[in-house]
């Protein structure tokens, strides 16, 4: 295209619609009038995004090996076969068992909280949606995925579905600011409001402005109606602030998530929801505090026959 003044208007032009939608589309939210054009091109883009990914990646082929592990609750035993099975096809390089580690771990915490899973890889991120933290996986409406199914992983709670393609979905994740979940206090129960702040701490508001709360004190996920978005039990992170108590009606800490969104790799999303409850049974358990070494104090008495230096013995 030649550089004349109607090509630069075109391009002028161009650019502000541009602008004009990606606004529209960040206000309008989950009522956004281009989600159908965002649908259609994840239909159109994600089997490209899925294919190299696939290409590319050799563990690729054996995540799918957890794919159906949701259609059962009492899928135990057989994730835990196809952990074995997994474990014989992938290589012995170091990242290929820190990709095994994540498996095992996400496999425990699903067998812990009943969740019925299927597993899936992250394939591209970033803000292709608008600006947002978000990542597309390899796993779409061919696989079961739903809009506003639970993500997680082998540290706990990743996001939820925002938008799903056949072959591929986009994920809200927990630290974007527009994402807000429910929230439960280990063992207190209190409950709360947890929202994302982007590359910072969770920002919750607990409903109860006299709860007690401390550092180190963990949260799970309260659940939704009918278990979308969100799923109880799901881990989110540990208080590492706690804003003082004025007397107000809640109260707000400040909560690091156990996962780091920075470098995500194999998700679960869950495509069947526990039977009951798992309140806090999906929180590994805390490290004990190390046991003080005892310390022996040695005290010497002097011995009554000793000789006192510039005394005379007895004879």
């Amino acid at each position: 295209m030649r550089d004349t003044r109607e090509s630069r208007l075109l391009l002028v032009l161009l650019i502000a619609i541009a602008f004009a939608l990606i606004t529209v589309d960040i206000r309008a939210g989950e009522e956004s009038p281009v989600d159908g054009a965002r649908q259609a091109a994840a239909a159109v883009f994600g089997p490209v995004e899925k294919g190299v990914a696939t290409a590319v990646d050799p563990v690729a082929n054996a995540i799918g090996a957890v794919r159906d592990s949701g259609e059962r609750h009492n899928r135990i035993a057989v994730l835990e076969q196809q952990n074995a099975a997994l474990k014989a096809k992938l290589g012995s390089d170091e990242q290929t068992r820190s990709r095994i580690h994540e498996l095992d771990e996400m496999l425990k915490r699903a067998g812990a909280g009943q969740y019925g899973i299927k597993g899936a890889e992250v394939i591209a991120i970033g803000a292709a949606q608008g600006f947002s933290w978000t990542v597309t996986i390899d796993a779409g409406s061919k696989d079961g995925i739903e809009r506003d199914m639970t993500v997680l992983n082998g540290d706990g709670l990743v996001g939820r579905v925002s938008t799903v393609g056949p072959d591929t979905a986009t994920v809200v994740l927990a630290n974007d600011p527009d994402f807000t979940v429910g929230t439960r206090l280990e063992k207190t129960g209190e409950l709360g409001f947890a929202t994302g702040q982007g590359d910072r701490a969770l920002s919750v508001q607990m409903l109860n402005g006299k709860a007690k709360v401390s550092p180190g004190d963990r949260l799970v996920t309260f659940g939704s109606r009918g278990n979308k978005p969100f799923v109880p039990g799901v881990p989110i992170g540990e208080v590492v602030k706690v804003d003082p108590s004025r007397g107000d009606l809640t109260r707000t800490v400040w909560v690091r998530p156990f996962v780091g969104f920075s470098r995500l790799d194999i998700v679960g999303v869950v495509v069947m929801p526990p039977r009951e409850d798992p309140r806090d049974a999906v929180l590994p358990p805390k490290p004990e505090a190390p046991k003080p070494t005892p310390t022996v104090t040695v005290t010497v008495t002097p011995s009554g026959s000793a000789s006192v230096p510039g005394t005379p013995a007895d004879e």
